[in-house]
């Protein structure tokens, strides 16, 4: 599962949700099933500094190839319930090659979880054995969905009745029964998709 809720798969496609066999496809080895409700958890300063020591880390490591870095999703948003996973933002130049970044994000506990070429070039490196655990969402440099994930963020950050609608349908969300926590991911598009139309233009 990316664990992220989507823009369309393609440009030109409807939003929809991952099928059982494109999560499979995504996924570099078997993913792990959930099997029941998602749990949130409430706000942590401990994702804030999770993120300062992982972005510090990436940049080290990678250094002018580091095009953006940015603490993206729930745990990014002061206030906001989250499953106690923080998820970050990565714009590479060509993250097709994936020899030039992800063994040195490998030395960093940073192990590549997910393979998405079609869509964006999208991978992600996860630190589960980190606490809280860490997603890097690598994308290529101008990505259209690196725009849609910040935007969102930062609506989220300066509109507390976006906010707090939000939480309220994630919370409904999360009580339900899920196979994959990409499934819960992609229920939360539609609401994302209605807080970005009401808000005003970037």
């Amino acid at each position: 599962m990316t664990e992220h809720s989507r823009s369309p798969r393609t440009p030109d496609d409807p939003a929809r949700p991952m099928s059982e066999a494109e999560i499979r496809a995504a996924h570099v080895g078997e993913p792990t099933r959930l099997d029941g409700r998602v749990e949130l958890a409430e706000p942590d300063p401990a994702w804030a500094a999770a993120y300062a020591r992982t972005a510090d880390a990436v940049r080290r490591a990678l250094g002018a190839d580091v095009r953006l870095l940015e603490h993206v999703g729930s745990t990014s948003v002061p206030g906001l319930a989250a499953k106690p996973i923080v998820d970050i933002l990565l714009e590479l130049p060509e993250p097709g090659r994936e020899e030039t970044y992800v063994p040195a994000l490998a030395a960093l506990g940073l192990h590549l979880a997910i393979r998405e070429p079609d869509w964006y070039e999208h991978r992600v490196l996860r630190a589960a054995a980190a606490e809280p655990a860490v997603n890097l969402h690598v994308f290529a440099e101008g990505c259209p969905e690196s725009v849609r994930m910040l935007r969102f963020r930062d609506l989220l950050r300066s509109d507390a009745g976006a906010r707090r609608e939000y939480e309220r349908r994630k919370r409904e969300l999360a009580v339900r029964h899920w196979k994959y926590v990409q499934n819960y991911a992609d229920a939360k598009t539609a609401v994302i998709d209605e807080l970005l139309a009401k808000a005003p233009p970037a």
